[in-house]
């Protein structure tokens, strides 16, 4: 089983900054694919970033150049950082974790959610 604990959430006004973070614990073997995902209210969950092993990462349009995602892969942990947030951000972030777990079997798992909200 595989744990996914974030933090780093919060209240901010427009044009703040905000950084995520995402813990992974548990039977771990090997992370592969880590990213973060939003949910707007009313609104489907969206890809925001996302990270491979090897440091590639891709974004939404609407984050490039003020989201910035990364890794420490020994401590197994994703972040988001978020700069001159906007009120259309506001949205529960969850982390997403992809691998393999210790008897090498593939996993995905989901962090529990984190509110980001922007307002003045």
């Amino acid at each position: 089983q595989v744990l996914l604990v974030e933090s780093g959430g919060g209240k901010v006004q427009p044009g703040g900054s905000l950084r995520l973070s995402c813990v992974a614990s548990g039977s771990i073997f090997r992370i592969e694919a880590m990213g973060w995902y939003r949910q707007g209210p009313g609104k489907q969950r969206e890809l925001v970033a996302g990270i491979t092993r090897e440091g590639r990462t891709t974004s939404a349009d609407s984050v490039k150049g003020r989201f910035t995602v990364s890794r420490d892969n020994a401590k197994n942990t994703v972040f988001l950082q978020m700069n001159k947030l906007e009120p259309e951000d506001t949205a529960v972030y969850y982390c997403k974790v992809e691998g393999f777990d210790t008897d090498l079997r593939p996993f995905g798992s989901w962090g529990q959610g984190t509110q980001v909200t922007v307002s003045s």
